[in-house]
């Protein structure tokens, strides 16, 4: 069978035909002849014949089979000793293999003689390797080049250089009628600026390299024009769109080529640089671009002629696999595809898996809110019918059953609310054996369900007294009232004197107030979404939410003042009130004084105080005497610059308060995930894992780590954390995921400290940054070029500054979760995040799939940020 690969420019421009011996005897299927592409093959390949002496030297060829066609991946020279030739491959060796590729992509690779005698028998090959030795080195890198350009190469570089994204025709129609109306919207008289290109086509954030394009696409014309027609912006759009991998290169290519010589000099790449860090508002690499383009002139130019040309460029965006490989530890895992850690397919499993990880992910959560839901059950129906069977069900019928059924259930709840945000109890109890049974990280939640539940309970009760019981109790006859007539001083009452009694008083007064508090408390207020005219847009933000809340406190008065002047109850066992809020109000008025009193006893001295990017202010404290924590736990400090109703000269410590990320031991792997400032809590389990770590192979000596990091408060009493018991937690994969480039100041020095300490792979470190386009526009593929390249010779990453090697644009959490659970079969995953709420429903969800899909168990916590 034959096939020809040469036939293309795109691929070779050199082709020959020969034939594939086979060395084993037991194979006697003929290859054939197949034509390959690279100049330099007619040199290395000239004799075919297997190596008949030890003396001589071998050369390893790559071939690559895909579809109908042979590329030649590498010649690689070798001194081992002479093998039988073999095909290296898993589905074993000689033409059998060859017809089994020519339907797949696959590699296989064969020795061949290269024998060092001028004999005549290989006269041929010593002349033709002659004039190798006397080629320059740009030769042979193009030489080079031209082997290792294959079909898949060129696939996988076209995703690396990207300037529409419409991956169908049908795509590409229905944007270009975008990019029509867009046209219509900006032209003057018919003609769009040049300046107005980049809107037009969908690149608004980043006119400037839109610019670059346009001017590309002009000269190509030989025009140097500053507006075009619609029929000339649907040629530029044509150009634009075209998906091979040569159309997309040129373009590029001629973006940088301004003087249309065909070669790019160090100026040109230096300019090409600004332009895609511009469009990726990047300014510290618009400062290095010189430096970045003496790095790709020096990798591309090693004979400093000064200039680059059109293959060279490809050449580099062809190898980009090979220079991402350099900056693999520390930011890319070498992934375990191990593919046994899917579940099987059939339906009674799956049904069963499904079936256990719900009651695995809900239990503790189920049985609270079943308990829960029984006792405000138990107390309505109590209730209920302890007044169906008095006088006042003959006046005022089941109104007053259901309404004084509700009125239970609210005393309840109004007791159950204070115990969720009672955060030293909750924090003590984190530690007993209670964390096993109950959900603690649903604190807030639980806190939540409740106040919805009062203001069902006020709906029902409130709602129900007006429009139901007061109507019919001023309406009532005389016989009937005078059933209960003892309960109003045998006077019968009109609707205004129950609504300004001391009843009606303090029951308007708590719907008032309990009404401005949840409002306020809601999330499109607290987080500031509502936008209100001033002055009333001081009731929209944190400080409306907090300060608002503090007039529960007078509901609580309101409510046992309600509960004693109770109307139809003269017995003051009848008035229950006190005994349902009593313990929980004493409890979190002591919560509030011990804070109080704790803060001021633990003033702190202040020992570094710094401004970081993206209005960040880092603080380095001294530890207060007999503090000690856990690495996940949080503290809250008063700070004048943030409330204007904290105007405290000293510093003060609240804390610490127990959080969902303490418990990070009692998993087997971490994924910790953090959206901005939100990685904070989580530097310090990275920092408790190294010193765990150390410390069981070393129970002398801790590691020690500087405090030069935002939450150095925390690290400065790492050692109290350090437990000697042996560690659970086998790997961390920390993703922090940041808008600005600024923001990897702030923790610059714990991942460099990360990154030097942790010899045993134990995390696994990656940085996102957001405001860079993702890795395949061609706004972004020169960058990662070059932060590929600089962090193969310096090991410094060109974003962060760090060994961490940063990626572009958002990560792929489906495929995060997906690699994760392939790694660690059979695994228990603790899911920690600390960000926005937008991010977290995401995180959840995937954690649920990936439990349900495959054998490795994610455990999804957030914090309350």
């Amino acid at each position: 069978m034959s096939s020809s690969a040469g036939s293309s420019s795109r691929r070779s421009n050199y082709s020959r035909s020969f034939h594939l011996p086979d060395d084993d005897e037991d194979v006697a299927a003929d290859v054939g002849d197949f034509s390959v592409g690279g100049a330099m093959l007619p040199i290395f390949l000239n004799d075919l014949g297997p190596p008949s002496s030890s003396s001589q030297e071998l050369v390893e060829v790559e071939l690559q089979l895909e579809d109908d066609a042979i590329y030649v991946c590498s010649v690689t020279p070798t001194t081992m000793t002479p093998t039988p030739a073999r095909f290296d491959d898993s589905g074993g060796g000689g033409g059998s293999l060859l017809a089994r590729s020519l339907s797949a992509a696959s590699k296989l690779r064969r020795k061949f003689g290269w024998p060092r005698s001028v004999a005549s028998s290989a006269s041929s090959v010593v002349e033709a390797a002659a004039p190798v030795t006397a080629m320059t080195e740009r030769e042979k890198m193009r030489m080079r080049a031209q082997l290792q350009r294959t079909r898949s190469g060129a696939q996988r570089a076209l995703k690396g250089l990207r300037f529409i994204s419409q991956t169908t025709a049908e795509d590409a129609a229905a944007i270009w009628q975008q990019v029509e109306a867009r046209f219509d919207r900006l032209a003057r008289n018919g003609l769009l600026a040049r300046e107005d290109f980049g809107e037009c086509i969908g690149m608004m954030d980043s006119k400037e390299f839109a610019v670059g394009i346009f001017d590309a696409l002009a000269r190509r014309k030989r025009q140097r024009i500053s507006k075009i027609c619609k029929e000339e912006l649907q040629d530029f759009w044509l150009q634009l769109s075209d998906q091979s991998f040569d159309a997309r290169l040129q373009i590029f290519f001629d973006m940088a080529d301004s003087n249309e010589d065909g070669r790019i000099t160090r100026d040109e790449v230096q300019e090409l640089i600004m332009l895609s860090a511009s469009a990726n508002k990047l300014s510290t690499l618009q400062e290095k671009a010189h430096e970045y383009a003496n790095l790709i002139m020096e990798e591309l130019d090693p004979e400093n002629l000064g200039y680059i040309e059109l293959w060279q460029l490809e050449a580099l965006l062809l190898q980009r696999d090979v220079y991402m490989e350099y900056s693999r530890p520390l930011s890319t895992p070498g992934w375990s595809q191990n593919l046994s850690t899917f579940k099987p397919k059939n339906v009674v499993r799956r049904v069963s898996c499904t079936l256990k990880c719900l009651i695995l992910e809900n239990w503790q959560r189920g049985w609270i809110i079943l308990l829960w839901v029984v006792a405000m059950a138990s107390l309505f129906i109590w209730k209920f019918l302890q007044y169906r069977n008095r006088a006042a069900f003959q006046v005022m019928g089941y109104c007053v059953c259901t309404a004084k059924g509700a009125a239970e259930t609210l005393k309840l709840n109004m007791a159950l609310i204070l115990l969720p945000v009672s955060r030293n109890t909750l924090t003590w109890l984190r530690s007993t054996r209670a964390r096993l049974f109950i959900p603690f990280d649903d604190n807030i939640n639980f806190h939540k369900i409740i106040a919805f539940a009062i203001v069902v309970g006020v709906i029902l009760h409130a709602g129900i007294h007006l429009a139901c019981d007061f109507p019919r109790l001023i309406n009532s006859s005389p016989e009937k009232f005078a059933l209960i007539a003892s309960d109003f001083n045998n006077k019968k009452p009109t609707y205004g004197g129950l609504l300004t009694g001391i009843e009606g008083i303090t029951g308007i007064g708590m719907v008032i107030l309990m009404a401005i508090s949840f409002t306020l408390a809601t999330s499109r207020f607290r987080r500031n979404a509502v936008k209100l005219p001033a002055p009333f847009n001081r009731l929209a933000g944190y400080n409306a939410f907090w300060y608002s809340h503090h007039l529960l406190g007078l509901v609580y008065v309101l409510l046992l003042l309600h509960g004693i002047f109770l109307l139809l109850a003269k017995k003051w066992t009848q008035k229950t009130t006190w005994m349902y809020i009593s313990v929980p109000l004493l409890l979190y008025i002591a919560e509030r004084s011990l804070r109080t009193c704790r803060s001021e006893i633990r003033s702190v001295k202040i020992l570094k105080a710094s401004e970081l990017p993206g209005n960040v202010f880092t603080l380095v404290m001294s530890k207060p005497q007999g503090f000690k924590y856990k690495s996940g736990q949080y503290i809250f400090i008063q700070c004048p610059a943030i409330s204007k109703f904290e105007c405290f000269t000293r510093l003060r410590v609240d804390g610490p308060y127990g959080a969902p990320a303490q418990d990070y031991q009692n998993y087997d792997v971490l994924l910790l995930v953090g959206l901005g400032i939100g990685a904070t809590p989580f530097i310090s389990i990275l920092k408790d894992l190294l010193n765990n770590a150390k410390a069981a192979t070393d129970s002398n000596t801790d590691i020690s780590i500087s405090d030069d990091s935002i939450n150095s408060f925390a690290s400065s009493s790492t050692p109290h954390s350090v437990s000697r018991r042996p560690m659970r937690v086998k790997n961390a994969h920390f993703y922090w995921v940041t808008r600005e480039q600024g923001s990897f100041e702030w923790f610059k020095g714990v991942m460099d400290e990360v990154a030097e300490l942790d010899h045993k792979g134990l995390i696994d470190m990656h940085n996102y940054l957001t405001s860079v386009y993702e890795e395949g526009d061609a706004r972004s593929t020169l960058l990662t070029m070059v932060q590929a390249l600089t962090h193969a010779k310096y090991g410094v990453d060109i974003l962060s500054g760090t060994r961490v090697k940063t990626h572009f644009a958002r990560p792929d959490w489906k495929e995060v979760f997906a690699k994760i659970a392939k790694k660690h079969p059979y695994s228990t995953i603790g899911v920690f995040y600390c960000g926005r709420p937008v991010l977290a429903k995401e995180l959840k969800k995937l954690a649920h799939e990936m439990s349900h899909k495959t054998s490795t168990r994610f455990e999804f916590h957030k914090e309350q940020f």
